[in-house]
């Protein structure tokens, strides 16, 4: 028999060996002795009160074993000499869009303008060390897209696009630790993620699929609206049946060229402002209401927040406790910063986005005259500021919290995770009043709502403008471009997915739109 039930317990109880147990066996009313095991099905912490809980849901293997193999199995077949689907792009739209093709008897050919993950290294370390910035090699560009060096948290809410169990289970397939099957707000780290990656792409390659680094897509040729090749920048051109243009959202040279060649374009609502980082003490004596450090069980404590100013949400994006500051341009004259956390989440801040919501009807009527683009080019603007006012460099202008809030500029900065370094800035004056009025009162909010939160040891840091795509790539019911036969948008750049997690979904959907359109069904 097998009994999936809740359960709870205290700090005390939790580092009690068999706790789990004998808590099970007494909700149950049976013998302790009678349960052959307990698998862990979900795991959060409760931490809205002064007492800490742990919630648990779990099933209960009474006489009977715990299977050994997962449900999932993933069934890949040589595809060296099957039909090819193009895909350009090898995040995680990408990644999964090929392993899906595998799966339905398809060669996937991935073309990557940048490189794998371990030359991506270097061109890392070049940003981070020597401020230059490679732009085909970079936090964002590269094996395994934005998040392969900017977290790799998995959390979603696209529940309804796809299954999401079955992108975890083929993540631990892959070699990431079954934890993420279990946590509620799962997550690899930076630390960790590569090596997955790597592992992702032996097996596209040991099934006869085909990766091509440093393949930089130039031009698309079309014929009677149909798809027919694509050319690289080295001026090859390969022929095509269906391209998976899964590009993420900062490859804006592809955003131009579709719109130079008139294929139809939207522009898309967005969201942009800054990070903000405090010491991660004072986020976890607010979220734990501890004193000092944090129980040894307990991680570093992340939070969530929003608050509407003037009809417009701002709200906390991409939270990373025990985590770094990372700069996330993609070519000189620009600086862009994203945060991460390493697995263990152990570094001594907590840094997250504070983004305001733009609404691209309405909030930048000055820009209309770049039509679809003009979010993206309102991101460049701003993005330039911030090149600017950092002392260009990658240097990010940055401010102490409290100080942004009342305008006066920091005399110093705090110490931060962010290794190119800060530039104290007017951040105030700087953010156009769209953002800047808002976030300023957001941030009175979300200290009355976390009591330690609005507090001059936190510095914001400037530009936060990555979020999401500002341009949508329209697509048909069958996932094809409404004008284009043969494309399919796809994940963040098509403006269809908001991280690793809904990407892989969509990556798998665009790979079996493709398949079926392919094969006549």
């Amino acid at each position: 028999m097998i009994k999936e039930i809740q359960l709870r317990t205290n700090l005390i109880e939790e580092k009690k060996e068999g706790a789990l147990l004998d808590k099970a066996a007494k909700k149950l009313g049976v013998d302790s002795k009678e349960i052959n095991g307990i698998k862990l099905l979900r795991k959060s912490i409760d931490a809205r009160k002064k007492e800490i809980f742990f919630n648990y849901k779990v099933a209960v293997y009474i006489h009977e074993n715990i299977p050994e193999k997962s449900a999932y199995s993933f069934e890949y077949k040589d595809v060296s000499k099957a039909k090819e689907i193009h895909i350009i792009g090898f995040g995680p739209a990408g990644m999964y869009a090929a392993l899906r093709c595998i799966e339905l008897g398809y060669k996937p050919i991935v073309l990557e303008r940048g490189k794998n993950v371990q030359e991506r290294r270097r061109d890392i370390k070049a940003i981070n060390r020597d401020h230059i910035v490679n732009d085909n090699s970079n936090y964002c560009f590269g094996e395994g897209g934005a998040g392969t060096y900017s977290d790799g948290k998995l959390y979603t809410r696209s529940l309804k696009r796809g299954d999401v169990r079955r992108i975890f289970e083929n993540l631990v397939y892959h070699g990431a630790t079954d934890q993420i099957l279990i946590d509620a707000h799962p997550h690899i780290g930076t630390n960790k993620l590569p090596k997955i990656i790597q592992n992702i792409r032996e097996t596209i390659l040991n099934f006869g699929g085909e990766i091509h680094f440093n393949s930089k897509v130039s031009d698309f040729v079309i014929k009677n609206n149909k798809l027919v090749a694509i050319r690289l920048e080295n001026n090859n051109e390969l022929t095509v049946n269906s391209v998976i243009l899964a590009t993420g959202h900062s490859a804006r040279d592809i955003y131009e060229l579709l719109h130079k060649k008139n294929i139809a374009l939207k522009a898309k609502s967005f969201a942009m402002g800054v990070r903000v980082e405090h010491p991660q003490e004072i986020i976890d004596s607010i979220q734990y209401s501890c004193k000092g450090v944090r129980d040894e069980l307990l991680p570093a404590a992340a939070y969530s927040l929003v608050h509407q100013v003037n009809n417009r949400g701002v709200y906390s994006f991409c939270m990373c406790p025990g985590g770094f500051i990372v700069p996330a341009a993609t070519s000189s004259g620009e600086v862009v910063v994203n945060g991460m956390s390493p697995s263990r989440r152990n570094n001594k801040f907590a840094n997250s986005g504070i983004v305001v919501e733009i609404n691209i009807d309405k909030d930048i009527p000055k820009y209309d005259q770049f039509g679809p683009l003009k979010g993206l080019e309102y991101q460049k603007n701003l993005e330039r500021l911030a090149f600017t006012s950092g002392g260009r460099t990658q240097s990010a202008p940055a401010q102490r919290l409290v100080d942004f809030v009342d305008g006066k500029i920091s005399q110093d900065l705090n110490d931060s995770s962010y290794q190119p370094g800060l530039n104290s800035a007017p951040m105030h004056s700087l953010l156009p009043r769209l953002i800047g009025n808002r976030l300023r009162k957001g941030f009175h909010a979300f200290g009355k709502k976390m009591h330690g939160y609005y507090t001059n040891e936190a510095n914001i840091v400037g530009v936060e403008s990555r979020t999401s795509s500002p341009v949508n790539i329209p697509r048909k019911e069958n996932l094809e471009h409404p004008e284009i036969k043969g494309l399919f948008p796809c994940g963040e750049g098509g403006g269809y997915a908001g991280g690793i997690v809904s990407a892989a979904m969509d990556g798998e959907r665009c790979a079996e739109a493709a398949v079926k359109i392919l094969s006549g069904f």
